[in-house]
């Protein structure tokens, strides 16, 4: 088999207005679940950060582990409640967040990044007072069955304020900070936080040109049973219909709501695609069709829409 050199080069030249556009811009990249939980895929994520980096753009990576808090819920004997895409954290709950998150899923992911040449420092939200965060209170949530319900989350925090200094001073010196789900009070107490939630708190924060949501889903589906049923490129406007008739459920609800927020919110781009599949990271930065969903702002959509250059 004979291969064509110019079309890696082509590939390049294509590819130098987004590197051009990107370089010194913050990228927030929150890995999944889906992503964590298998070596292979999470060695060829971390390769595909460590070329964006090498390229000059500042990634901060966030992560959760909902799948394997879960597992290890259940080899300790306790089924894990979750209400709308989101977990339930009463005691036990908090105790295993704070050693998968913290523990082996972190230093598994700044492994990964090592392997592949990248200085990545692992944190969680405690650290250098990044989240502070308070214990949500009782909430009504529409349940993914359609009714409202009181729930209770325990100790699930709700960020009240980002103090990005850390982040800033590990960017500045070209380090990748990896960032654990988690956050703290004033009086010492942890919070389990959703990870889309922090993400998306990061971003705007470091008033990020994109927040990335790498999934176990192709993005957002129309029909949750057909991945031809794909919503390449929406606004809030288009996603308000999608939410209402019950299409957005489990995790890519709030993965949604956070892309949202983000958009609306000063963050330029927001994408959700499956971080499993070969060089999506890549293809949704560097081309203009991407692998995913692409979520702006209506000002945004505007402008996106006029030029050329897109992603």
């Amino acid at each position: 088999m004979t291969i064509d050199p110019t079309r890696g080069i082509a590939g390049l030249k294509g590819a130098l207005g987004y590197v051009r556009a990107y370089r010194d811009h913050v990228f927030v990249v929150k890995m999944g679940g889906d992503v964590q939980g298998d070596s292979e895929v999470l060695d060829q994520v971390a390769a595909q950060v460590s070329l964006l980096s090498s390229l000059g753009i500042r990634i901060v990576v966030v992560h959760g582990g909902g799948p394997q808090a879960s597992a290890l819920s259940r080899r300790l004997g306790v089924e894990p409640r979750m209400v709308a895409g989101r977990r339930v954290t009463d005691d036990h709950a908090l105790e295993v967040a704070k050693m998968v998150y913290a523990g082996a899923l972190n230093t598994d992911v700044v492994c990964a990044l090592r392997v592949n040449e990248v200085q990545a420092v692992g944190l969680t939200g405690v650290d250098g007072d990044l989240l502070q965060a308070r214990r949500r209170p009782p909430v009504e949530v529409r349940t993914d069955e359609g009714p409202m319900e009181l729930v209770d989350f325990g100790h699930v925090g709700d960020i009240e304020k980002v103090d990005p200094r850390l982040l800033t001073t590990l960017l500045d010196a070209r380090f990748v900070p990896v960032v654990a789900s988690l956050a703290g009070d004033a009086d010492g107490r942890v919070y389990n936080v959703n990870a889309d939630t922090v993400a998306e708190s990061i971003a705007i924060a470091l008033g990020a040109h994109k927040l990335i949501f790498m999934t176990g889903a192709p993005g957002v589906l129309r029909d949750r049973n057909d991945p031809s049923s794909l919503v390449t490129f929406a606004d809030p406007d288009d996603l308000e219909g999608l939410m209402a008739s019950g299409a957005l459920v489990g995790g890519m609800r709030p993965k949604v709501e956070a892309c949202i927020r983000a958009a609306t919110s000063g963050v330029e781009r927001t994408h959700i695609i499956d971080g499993r599949a070969p060089d999506s990271l890549l293809l949704e930065v560097f081309t203009g069709a991407g692998t995913g969903t692409m979520i702006v702002g209506r000002k945004e959509k505007a402008t996106y829409l006029d030029v050329d250059l897109a992603g």
